[in-house]
């Protein structure tokens, strides 16, 4: 049978609604008036049968991710769904590589999602470098925190916003795969509770976004999203403004990377996590994602590679990897002395995995020590990390 693969028409969200809500189990509920499934920066891909109905579809979210201190553009994936009937016949696979190709032309270099089974996804290239977590904590650990006494708390307001934007984009920017967040993004309205430091300068450096469960027994919860101090003193505070609810919550649910300052007041063991959504990652474009992401200043060097692709063609072949002043690039040429599959390639960008971790794996092979060494240096940093879920 043959399908066409295309962009969705504004006559078509019904479909897009009525797939998408049967499988991810809200089809009970009526579409909402004025849904569509694009919007600014949304576009979904569709195939169709030659019936015209719509069989399996995918969303192209055009975002930012912060990669060794530079935004990085990319193709955030959502909403794949294949009809019932005709899943494990490649309508997925058909569906994805026409997404990888468009992202690309609209200037994407890589591409993030969060599956919910790895095995699809990694048949096309992606593979898992971290996951968004929700950590259980007794209040009554965090309890015994005390406060700054150089640190005032306050609820955000408004005009509050432009600078809560810029404390989170200045953690981002020293982390790895952080989104890049515009500031309607920190919409008060969407917490319980917004908490923001303030210095003896009266400058904002930390703040908390939160909310309140129900009930004020063994039930009670607190979830926070964001708590972002850029100083010790204000993260110690707003840990310790958590603290105070352990009468009336009991639990406290944070929202916390691998190596995220908070942890220095938390034992490991007084954390259990909650709930684990691991995330993906694909380079979509190599010499461009090598070009935008940021590399060691101190570090100089280069390596041969050679990348095999069968779904992004486009950058198979062999290239030199340059890095020097900050900056890399990959150019055409080289011997391949080392190669790299797709999923190789996509931890390795991402920091998540050194070369001998990728040779253990089958993903890397070639090279020698020297060529390893270099290729740990080139992304060594904090482990991948995601506070957004897409």
């Amino acid at each position: 049978m043959s399908y066409e693969v295309r962009p969705l028409g504004p006559g078509e969200q019904r479909l897009a609604w009525d797939l998408a809500s049967l499988t991810f189990g809200y089809h009970d509920r009526p579409m909402p008036d004025g849904w569509t499934s694009d919007s600014t920066g949304r576009r979904t891909l569709g195939v169709f049968d030659p019936d015209g109905r719509l069989v399996a579809k995918a969303v192209d979210r055009e975002q930012g991710q912060w990669f060794g201190g530079k935004v990085v553009p990319a193709c955030g994936v959502a909403g794949v769904a294949t009809a019932a009937e005709l899943r494990g016949r490649g309508l997925g696979r058909l569906v994805l590589t026409g997404l990888l190709r468009g992202a690309r032309e609209r200037g994407a270099v890589i591409s993030t999602l969060f599956d919910t089974t790895p095995a699809p996804y990694r048949a096309l290239g992606w593979e898992e470098v971290g996951a968004l977590v929700y950590h259980r904590v007794a209040t009554r650990v965090l309890a015994g925190t005390r406060p700054d006494p150089t640190i005032t708390l306050r609820p955000a307001a408004e005009a509050d916003l432009p600078a809560v934007a810029e404390i989170y984009r200045v953690a981002a920017r020293t982390a790895t795969g952080m989104m890049e967040r515009s500031e309607p993004t920190f919409g008060l309205a969407d917490h319980d509770g917004f908490t923001v430091a303030v210095d003896e300068g009266n400058t904002m450096v930390g703040y908390a976004s939160w909310n309140r469960g129900p009930g004020y027994d063994a039930s009670g919860r607190l979830t926070v999203d964001d708590l972002i101090g850029l100083t010790p003193e204000a993260t110690r505070t707003l840990v310790s403004m958590l603290g105070g609810w352990a009468s009336v919550a009991p639990t406290v649910l944070l929202r916390l990377g691998p190596a995220d300052p908070v942890w220095s007041l938390l034992g490991r063991a007084d954390a259990t996590p909650e709930t684990a959504q691991p995330w993906m990652l694909r380079v979509v474009d190599a010499p461009a994602a090598i070009a935008a992401r940021g590399w060691p200043r101190h570090l100089t060097g280069r390596a041969d590679l050679e990348l095999t692709d069968d779904v992004c063609q486009w950058q198979q072949g062999r290239f030199r990897l340059i890095v020097e002043d900050g900056n890399g690039r990959l150019e055409p040429g080289g011997a391949g002395t080392l190669r790299l599959t797709p999923r190789g390639l996509a931890a390795w960008y991402a920091g998540a995995a050194t070369p001998q971790h990728l040779r253990r794996g089958g993903f890397l092979t070639g090279g020698d020590p020297d060529t390893d060494e270099f290729l740990r240096a080139a992304t060594a940093g904090p482990a991948p990390t995601l506070h957004d879920y897409f």
